[in-house]
């Protein structure tokens, strides 16, 4: 059985893709964070404690598994955060995947790698694959530099990018989605932008678009997400609606008023051509997908 490793396990992509590659039986899987196990069931695969800004240990424990596939989901993604603190952003997403690629290009290791649409300046919306980035905050700059480590090591690489991820974890992770759901349901005012547009992402389309790549040796660069572009405002709107919840809760405003230490690209969005042609993604709105995942969350009442 082929061995696997997935970094950031304990996060919404990383849990995702555990139960998913569990349930495939195919597979020996190792998944790694720095802190406690936080599935439910664990069974079927290995959990190991690990600091992957260690880059001795993280080296050493690639040696000793020997995966076949490293799929790196650990990211310091908080906008403002690597922003505000732009060493340590480094050290987790730009130092641990260097890292990543030396090990990879010494054990012939394929990368699997999750990046952004904030590697674009959102001026246009829609991007391609080969776009031309321009990253207008030190998170942006820090995954668009990760990118490039991996493509000039010409080690077997597959990145994949994504956009606002949402969906079900054991532990309730927070996001956007379950973030807007628990406000309103609480009866708490909540201001969202109408000028900042985006195409939200399922993880379950995001964990088998990794796993498409990881069964079919798909290299190369490739976009995830929902083909819906709609402004944050409107998203929380669809969630009041398919959640049955008083939008009035939902206040919009323009990104101007918002004191943010990091800007944020106005417009992004995917062209998802290729994506949908090579790694069989499934074509959906946002609108669509929200509804599977309400089906999950009332699956657990």
């Amino acid at each position: 059985m082929k061995r696997i490793i997935i970094t950031g396990s304990n996060g919404l992509l990383g849990q995702k893709l555990i139960k998913l590659l569990v349930k495939k039986n195919t597979y020996n899987i190792y998944g790694i964070s720095k802190d406690k196990n936080c599935l439910n069931d664990k069974r079927g695969y290995t959990f190991i404690n690990l600091d992957i800004t260690d880059p001795n240990a993280l080296s050493e424990l690639i040696e000793k598994i020997n995966p076949c596939f490293i799929i790196h989901t650990a990211a310091m993604t908080n906008v403002d955060t690597c922003e505000l603190h732009k060493k340590e952003c480094d050290i987790i997403n730009v130092d641990a995947v260097r890292t990543l690629v030396e090990s990879c290009k010494k054990n012939d290791i394929h990368l699997i790698h999750l990046s952004t649409d904030f590697i674009f300046d959102g001026k246009k919306g829609f991007y391609k694959e080969d776009d031309i980035p321009n990253p207008v905050n030190y998170y942006g700059l820090s995954k668009l530099r990760s990118e490039r480590i991996i493509i000039d090591s010409n080690i077997k690489h597959t990145i994949i990018r994504t956009i606002l991820v949402y969906g079900l974890t054991d532990d309730n992770k927070n996001n956007i989605v379950l973030w807007i759901k628990n406000s309103i349901e609480n009866k708490q005012q909540i201001n969202l932008v109408t000028d900042q547009l985006r195409m939200p992402t399922l993880v379950d389309d995001l964990a088998q678009a990794c796993i498409y790549a990881l069964k079919n040796n798909i290299e190369g660069t490739y976009n995830v997400s929902s083909d819906q572009l709609i402004s944050i405002y409107e998203l929380a709107v669809e969630v009041a609606k398919a959640f049955d919840l008083d939008k009035s809760f939902i206040n919009p405003i323009p990104t101007s008023s918002l004191d943010q230490p990091a800007k944020r690209p106005p417009i992004t969005g995917f062209d998802l051509t290729r994506s949908i042609n090579e790694l069989k993604l499934p074509s959906f709105s946002f609108s669509e997908r929200l509804q599977v995942f309400k089906n999950q969350l009332e699956s657990l009442d």
